[in-house]
This record gives structure tokens, C-alpha cells and sequence, in this order.
């Protein structure tokens, strides 16, 4: 299917995402049109609710009702879910916004939730990246049904949503229904950020770099809430205007919506940010950024883009960069630091949070891979605890003799070198390369040592446990 006609196609079907009522016709908006509208659930009008063109944001009155001058070049009119409603979807993909086309009135229907959604959780899918059919095949086979594993451990009574933070797919935007049919598949409703390969590119600048996302997606800056917390979505890649050419920066449009949108979120509440280019690293204007989030006790960026795992505190700021759902490029088990493919798990109660790293095909007690390799004067240990932080201790016992804490290294995952290292390695695509990580552990002992075990508590004191055996030694 090339991707004029999916686009057309999936027209044809996001006109449900709302009960929305357009009566005067207008094609092109301008600041003399005010759009009007009304929020409700079963007929009652909701007060507070943030609705937004992009510019400006808006709250209901006490009937629900709202009236916004829409930008000239605003496209889409969102509502930012408010906590104890369900998000709207289309098989799925969460569907907060109305198309600007014809009319000037929307309305918005929500539907009151069941139970109480202060407890509640959410995946983050990091670069699915699927380029080809054999791509999506294994994100098909593998990824999918591991998160259907993960929701049925949960039970049906589950809240939970997910959110991709970017490079849905790689380059070929026909494949986006591919991973709209993942989504479907995995049952709960799921929210998208634009990453660098979901963009157009050579059709200009920036400004039009995200016509196709947009078209399928919507927005690709919004915000939404779930009991005590409040979620925004931010576009991070800055389309230089020529191919593939791109860098990590925030624009200044989005700051100033983000700074509005934030007036209405309390400074206690947990703020959860999602991107996709990281933003310690890889956001040119970052300060611009930290900025407008001082003063919130609790918050959280979650960002991809790197194919591994890495976990940063800045200005009290955690940033939470994941390791891929695609791992190297779907080449092999792993990311180019030994991060097994998989996705991040968060538990959100109140205005706190927990989580963990999903390593695909493997139990949650899964959180670090050891090594053993037994040379003739000495034996080393290598330990790589992908989701470590500061808050975590990793000890090791020889023949169960606690040696305490084992040394952190900046090294090698001994698998990634096996699995890419070389011009010629992986097979599929060759320019996957091991890379260095800070979460590598590292100690040396005798060869006569016979039993090796690493115990590893993170800040949250779940203990995980890897064990392994000596060879025998040769007298």
C-alpha cells in the first residue's frame, strides 16, 4: 500500500474520534473565527477542562463550555483528557483532537472511568523502527505478544496505557498501519511521539516535516491526565530542511504552549514528559526547557533515540532514555550496550513512581546479564545491569563469600561485542557496533573460584539474582 492511499484510507475512519458538531463552514482559519464548544459525560457539563489549539489553552467554565480564537495556523483543536475519563481511541490510538477543517463549533463527549485511576500504569515503547516486512514480522511475533503476557499478568481490571516516543517506523510511513495493527493487537490505548524517521522529508522545512505523522497521528505536542498525573507530549526533532538532516531542539512554539499548559497542572503533581531525542544530551535548548519545569517536585522525561539504555538526573529531573523495542535494528536479541530489546513498565500511584525495564521474552526478574570468563591465572566477572542508577547497589559472592559491592566500569557488554562487532556483523545490517556503557561491573578472582552469583538491588529494593558456575580447571 503506498502511503497516499493508507492516508486516505485512514481518513476515512479518524472522524470518530469525537461526537463533533461543525456548523458554519470555513476552510481556512483565521484570529476573527472563535471556535466554541462544550465538554461532557453523560450529558453534564465538565468544568476545568484544558482544551487547546496549539497556541493557546483554554478551560471550561462550570457548564463545560469553552470558546478559543484558534491561531491561523493551528490544525487541530485537543483536549487535554482530564483525570477520571477514558481517553478516546480508534482501535486504540488515543484520539484527543478534532481536525480544524469546516465549522466552528466542537464538541467534546468523555466517558467517566470505573475505578479510581490515582493507581494506574503505562508502557513506553522506545524505536519499534520497522523498515521492511521481516521487521515488522518480528515486532509482530516477539514484541506484541510479550506485552499481551505482560497485560494478562495484570489482570483485566488493569488501568494502563503506552506511549511510543518516536521512530515509530523507519523512513517508510506506509508501515505506520502495520504498527496501528501492533497497537490493536496490544489492546490499550496508546499515545505517539514524532521521532526523526517518522518525519517527511524534502518537503521543506520543519514546519512541514510532520504532515504525514500528522495526518495519521494528529498533534505532535499535547498534554493529557490520569489521576494525579499529568503526561505531555513534545516534538523534539528540528528538520533542517535537507535529507535525513536534522538536529534535537524544542521549539519555541512548544515552549510557550508548554509554558501556558503548565499553569493548570499543580507543582506537586507527577509530570511525566515524553520525547524522543534525549533531552540531557541531544536537545540543543534544553536550559529553555529545564526551566519551565522548576519548581515541580516530581518529574519524569521519557525519551529513545539512542538504541540503549542510559538513566540521568538533572536539576532533580530524571530522564529515563530506553533501551529499543527493536533492539539493534531488529539484528539480534539485544541493543548495541546489552540492553535486551524490550520497553520500560511504570507504576504510578499518586503523585509517586516505580518502574522497571520488560526485557522481551524474559520475566521481570530479569534485570542484568553476567559473564564469566576463566583465564589461567584469573577468572573476571562481568556484570551489565542495563536500568541501573545511582540508587541501586550490585554486590557478588565467590563460593558464598560476600565480596561487597562490585566495581563499575565503562566497558563492553561481552554479547553485543559476540552479536556486532566488525564490518561484517550482524548479517542483516552491518552497522550495528558494540558501544560503551557506564553500567558494566567488573571484578577478577582466582580460577579456582566454582560458583559465581551477583545480587542487584535497585532504589526501589526489588533483589535480582544471577548465578553462574565455573568451569572445572584443568590440573
Amino acid at each position: 500500500m503506498n502511503r497516499r492511499s493508507f492516508i486516505q484510507k485512514f481518513g476515512l475512519i479518524t472522524g470518530a474520534a469525537f461526537i463533533s458538531l461543525q456548523t458554519s463552514g470555513f476552510d481556512k482559519l483565521s484570529t476573527n473565527n472563535k471556535i466554541r464548544g462544550r465538554v461532557t459525560s453523560a450529558g453534564k457539563g465538565l468544568a476545568r477542562v484544558v482544551i487547546s489549539d496549539g497556541y493557546s489553552v483554554v478551560v471550561t467554565d462550570n457548564k463545560g463550555r469553552y470558546q478559543i480564537e484558534p491561531h491561523e495556523l493551528a490544525t487541530n483543536l485537543f483536549i487535554s483528557t482530564p483525570a477520571g475519563y477514558a481517553f478516546k481511541t480508534t482501535e486504540q490510538i488515543v484520539r484527543q483532537y478534532e481536525k480544524l477543517k469546516n465549522g466552528n463549533q466542537y464538541n467534546f463527549e468523555l466517558e467517566k472511568l470505573r475505578q479510581d485511576d490515582l493507581k494506574h500504569q503505562f508502557l513506553i515503547w522506545a524505536d519499534p523502527q520497522v523498515k521492511n516486512a521481516e521487521d515488522v514480522r518480528q515486532m509482530m511475533e516477539t514484541s506484541v505478544p510479550d506485552v499481551q503476557e505482560l497485560l494478562k499478568s495484570l489482570g483485566p481490571d488493569a488501568l494502563i496505557h503506552g506511549i511510543c516516543v518516536g521512530d515509530i517506523v523507519w523512513d517508510e510511513h506506509q508501515l505506520f498501519d502495520d504498527y496501528n495493527k501492533a497497537v490493536a493487537k496490544m489492546g490499550i490505548p496508546f499515545f505517539q511521539a514524532l521521532g526523526n524517521h517518522d518525519m517527511d522529508y524534502r518537503k521543506g522545512g520543519d514546519e512541514t516535516s510532520d504532515v504525514t505523522f500528522k495526518e495519521v497521528f494528529g498533534p505532535t505536542y499535547y498534554s493529557f491526565n490520569r489521576g494525579k498525573a499529568h503526561y505531555v507530549v513534545l516534538d523534539d526533532v528540528r528538520y533542517l530542511g535537507t535529507d535525513r538532516n536534522y538536529d534535537g531542539y524544542i521549539s519555541q512554539t512548544q515552549l510557550n504552549w508548554l509554558k501556558k499548559d503548565l499553569e493548570h497542572v499543580a507543582k506537586d503533581q507527577l509530570l511525566i514528559i515524553n520525547l524522543h531525542i534525549p533531552v540531557h544530551s541531544g536537545v540543543k535548548n534544553n536550559k529553555e526547557l529545564y526551566a519551565l519545569l522548576e519548581g515541580y517536585q516530581h518529574v519524569h522525561i521519557m525519551s529513545g533515540h539512542t538504541h540503549y539504555n542510559k538513566n540521568v538526573i538533572t536539576n532533580n529531573i530524571y530522564e529515563h532514555n530506553h533501551g529499543t523495542v527493536c533492539g539493534a535494528w531488529w539484528t539480534g536479541p539485544i541493543c548495541e550496550d546489552g540492553t535486551p530489546r524490550g520497553y520500560g513498565v511504570y507504576e504510578v500511584d499518586g503523585n509517586q513512581l516505580k518502574w522497571y525495564y520488560k526485557s522481551t521474552g524474559e520475566q521481570k526478574q530479569k534485570q542484568l546479564s553476567i559473564f564469566l570468563d576463566v583465564l589461567t591465572k584469573q577468572s573476571r566477572l562481568i556484570a551489565n545491569v542495563w536500568n541501573y542508577d545511582s540508587q541501586w547497589t550490585v554486590k557478588y559472592f565467590l563460593d558464598g563469600k560476600d565480596m561487597g559491592i562490585l566495581e563499575a566500569q565503562k566497558g563492553y557488554d561481552p554479547l553485543s561485542v559476540e552479536l556486532y562487532k566488525g564490518d561484517q556483523l550482524p548479517l542483516r545490517r552491518k552497522f550495528p557496533e558494540p558501544r560503551k556503557t557506564e553500567h558494566i561491573f567488573v571484578a577478577h578472582f582466582s580460577p579456582l573460584v566454582k560458583h559465581i552469583k551477583v545480587e542487584v538491588t535497585d532504589r526501589f529494593g526489588n533483589v535480582y539474582i544471577e548465578e553462574v558456575d565455573a568451569p572445572a580447571v584443568k590440573k
